[in-house]
């Protein structure tokens, strides 16, 4: 298990160079400061906007990968904040959806109360100068999940008194939505274990 480490150790050296400055991390910001539009869309019911603006940010999102990796550009900075943007974009998008009643509110709790353990558990461990644990392949599959999720229930929501096919349309979107959760608090267990081992080493030496 690889770990960044704030101080210098040579076990946890990162994958990538500590430069803030860079066209991706631009990219990625203004990614993250899409979030909060794209939450107010949905919770005022500008459905078709919202799907119009997430699409652009998805597409951010793969724009800044290929920008850091085709000009040399892969920073620290930028792999934090990819994974930010990702639970920041579930999170609000969860709210949203409950407040416009797309989503029952105990699944919101439900996704909000995994991240908010996790937010916790990179406190303590930023307190012995560890950074985020690296993310493991089955939060990535569950975040993808939650992500693919959110447009597919927004537009089944829109055009579902329109074809039968969107009832389906929608089950899909509710499948994606409860495998994402199960992987996202599978890998949240993992996290927290991992966690858990990190600052358990630590008391010992």
């Amino acid at each position: 298990m690889t770990v960044q480490k704030t101080h210098d150790d040579t076990r946890f050296s990162p994958p990538a160079r500590r430069i803030i400055w860079t066209v991706p991390n631009l990219i990625s910001f203004i990614r993250i400061l899409s979030i909060p539009i794209i939450g107010y869309l949905i919770a005022t019911n500008q459905l078709i906007t919202s799907l119009i603006v997430m699409a652009l940010s998805a597409a951010s999102d793969g724009l800044d990968g290929y920008v850091a990796r085709k000009f040399n550009q892969v920073s620290v900075l930028g792999q934090m904040l990819d994974p930010i943007a990702d639970r920041l974009l579930i999170i609000c998008s969860a709210i949203a959806l409950a407040i416009v009643h797309i989503v029952p509110w105990w699944l919101m709790i439900i996704i909000c109360c995994r991240d908010f353990v996790m937010g916790l558990e990179i406190l303590l461990l930023a307190q012995y100068g560890y950074g985020p644990l690296p993310v493991h392949f089955i939060g990535k599959v569950g975040t993808c999940a939650l992500l693919v999720a959110v447009p597919i229930l927004i537009a089944s929501h829109i055009f579902i008194h329109y074809h039968w096919v969107f009832y389906a349309i929608h089950a899909f979107g509710l499948a994606c939505c409860w495998w994402g959760i199960g992987l996202y608090w599978i890998a949240g267990f993992i996290y927290f274990s991992q966690g858990f081992i990190l600052m358990k080493t630590e008391h010992q030496h």
